[in-house]
């Protein structure tokens, strides 16, 4: 039996014999030894490649959404965050690329040398107009009574790309449209793109996966694991990065429009991590807290401890001055009289000129303070009423996270501690002081702020045995209640400033609105007692001034220039766009107080 016997027959034909040749057969030329070598790079160390007729020269690894905005050109997406990592499941961002075959989504594709890139062809626009079209079949029209609307990603791009009616026939699908998935956010499902923003923000930044995606199809959505809640302190960071309405905050929910705030560039004042924040404010209030971006502190992101603090802006203020304990006219039910401000500040120079001199008066500052109070607060404390100490007052210490929340509740320990030393001060600890006032050796106190690391109940207490109790205050307390002479002092967004983080990094503030009520800031509080107690009078205008002359005698801030690390009042245009003025003014030029025309 021959080896063709053993073949299984495939059909082919067989092929004719070749005759034999006497003429050599020629030499094979060698195979490539691998593929063509690439072209060297233009930029060596670079990405140099082409967007939409552009050059554009971008490190390794840049993707496509950020190498476009280099040159103007806007790729739109909902599912990428520069922050987050990469889904790519919207496929909004789907552009062309001369090195794919076909469209290749923007977010997840890195460049490479000398690909030309285009997004505006015929087929990218049918592209985004597709998946807008695909994004908005089972889209509530909320728009009317959604929070989101007039910052709302899917409204924007529904004007520049789709912009068609529906062809949809029949119900949408319908699903939870209040779904409480903890005690400060809610979730309405029906409006949910699934980007899985939201997932990845607690998985990667919180490092606490508390949401997830169920279901397929359809009728896939989000949701919290069984049994559990969104209960993290940056549960709200999830608002931030949703692009739609679909998760909400439950404290700001149907709260104001977005085009009725104005938004300030500020910091938190939460605690020692100062992280850069906006602060959007309607008339003289302030209506929420949001992230501003800072990549040296907090990135984008925020812990719901410090969104929350608004409140303490607009509830319990100390809006007029008083001369008089509080507390003791509420225990005859007698009216506690309203006085003014040249009043109060006369009062308050006597009563601490007939302390001074017999070693009895002390000051006590707080870290909640920014810098220009106390370098003004302080100076006055020395050179006008002779201390040589200052007592530091300030929040109890609380609890710390793996992320931005710090132990240390005050803004500004590491500026009043400079500031105390560049003055010749020597500092005290708030226990030193409760001891000097048990022993009796303090009679006369001098309050810059009025926060404490002790229960305040205590500490009033302890203060009602004082001759002479002036307090410098922003909200009422217990310990405001004892004072003999109270003097309204604003608080950090009704006056521009600075405060020094944990780390030694000072950051200024702007001023959102003007204060309320007979409300100044606290160095104008200093400069008027100054003037009343026959000093030399200080040529203060602005926290800008009070910076301008003291600020010199702190060595720490010598690096630090006032103006240039003022931050821009407005936001970077494509990154969270401000709200327009429904009335055509631009946000933060609207009228204070309440506005006569709401525009609805």
């Amino acid at each position: 039996m021959s080896d063709n016997d053993t073949k299984k027959p495939n059909g082919d034909v067989p092929a004719a014999p070749v005759a034999a040749s006497t003429t050599p057969p020629a030499p094979k030329a060698a195979a490539p030894a691998g593929p063509p070598p690439k072209p060297a790079p233009k930029n060596p160390g670079f990405v140099t490649c082409t967007v939409d007729g552009k050059e554009v020269v971008v490190k390794p690894g840049t993707n496509m959404i950020e190498a476009a905005k280099t040159v103007g050109s806007d790729i739109p997406y909902y599912c990428y965050h520069p922050r987050l990592s990469i889904a790519a499941n919207c496929r909004i961002c789907l552009i062309e690329a001369s090195n794919a075959p076909k469209l290749v989504p923007a977010c997840q594709t890195p460049l490479a040398e000398g690909v030309v890139i285009k997004t505006t062809t015929p087929k990218v626009k049918e592209q985004q107009r597709a998946v807008m079209e695909f994004l908005l079949l089972n889209h509530p029209v909320d728009c009317s009574i959604c929070d989101q609307a007039g910052e709302c990603k899917l409204q924007d791009y529904y004007m520049k790309y789709d912009y068609r009616p529906s062809r949809l026939e029949g119900g949408k699908t319908l699903k939870n449209k209040r779904k409480v998935l903890g005690p400060r956010v809610v979730l309405d499902q029906e409006r949910c793109i699934m980007c899985t923003r939201c997932v990845r923000v607690m998985n990667e930044v919180a490092k606490q996966p508390q949401l997830g995606v169920f279901g397929r199809g359809s009728h896939e959505r989000i949701d919290v694991f069984p049994g559990n809640e969104l209960d993290s302190d940056y549960s709200m960071n999830t608002v931030d990065v949703c692009p739609v309405g679909a998760l909400l905050s439950r404290d700001f929910r149907f709260k104001a429009r977005a085009w009725f705030l104005s938004a300030t560039p500020s910091v938190c004042t939460g605690c020692a991590k100062g992280c850069n924040t906006y602060v959007d404010w309607m008339s003289q209030d302030t209506y929420r807290i949001r992230p501003r971006e800072n990549e040296e502190i907090n990135k984008s992101w925020m812990c719901d401890s410090g969104r929350l603090l608004y409140k303490s802006f607009n509830l319990g203020r100390v809006l007029q001055a008083r001369i008089g304990r509080a507390s003791a006219k509420a225990a005859s039910n007698e009216a506690v009289p309203v006085v003014t401000r040249k009043e109060a500040a006369q009062a308050a120079a006597k009563a601490l000129k007939s302390a001074m001199g017999g070693g009895k008066l002390a000051v006590l500052a707080s870290p909640v303070s920014s810098n220009e109070e106390l370098l003004a607060g302080l100076t006055f404390a020395k050179a006008t009423l002779g201390l040589s100490t200052v007592y530091v007052g300030g929040r109890p210490q609380g609890t710390a996270d793996h992320f931005l929340r710090v132990a240390d509740k005050n803004p500004n320990r590491k500026g009043l501690e400079w500031i105390a030393k560049g003055l010749g001060l020597k500092v005290e600890s708030f226990d030193a002081l409760t001891q000097a006032l048990s022993k009796g050796s303090v009679k006369a106190l001098y309050a810059i702020g009025t926060e404490v690391p002790v229960d305040a109940e205590t500490f009033a207490q302890a203060t009602s045995q004082l001759e002479t109790f002036v307090v410098q205050a922003t909200n009422e307390s217990a310990v405001t209640a004892q004072a003999t002479v109270l003097l309204p002092a604003s608080i950090h967004v009704e006056d521009e400033g600075s405060f020094t983080q944990m780390d030694g990094i000072t950051q200024r503030f702007r001023k959102a609105y003007p204060p309320k009520g007979d409300v100044i800031p606290g160095w104008k509080w200093a400069a008027e007692l100054t003037r009343e107690l026959g000093g030399e009078a200080p040529a203060w205008n602005s926290a800008r001034d009070v910076w301008r002359e003291l600020a010199g005698k702190v060595a720490e801030f010598a690096e630090f220039n006032w103006d240039k690390a003022s931050p821009p009042d407005r936001e970077k245009p494509g990154i969270n766009p401000l709200p327009t003025g429904a009335d055509g003014r631009p946000p933060g030029y609207r009228e204070f107080g309440s506005p006569r025309v709401r525009g609805i």
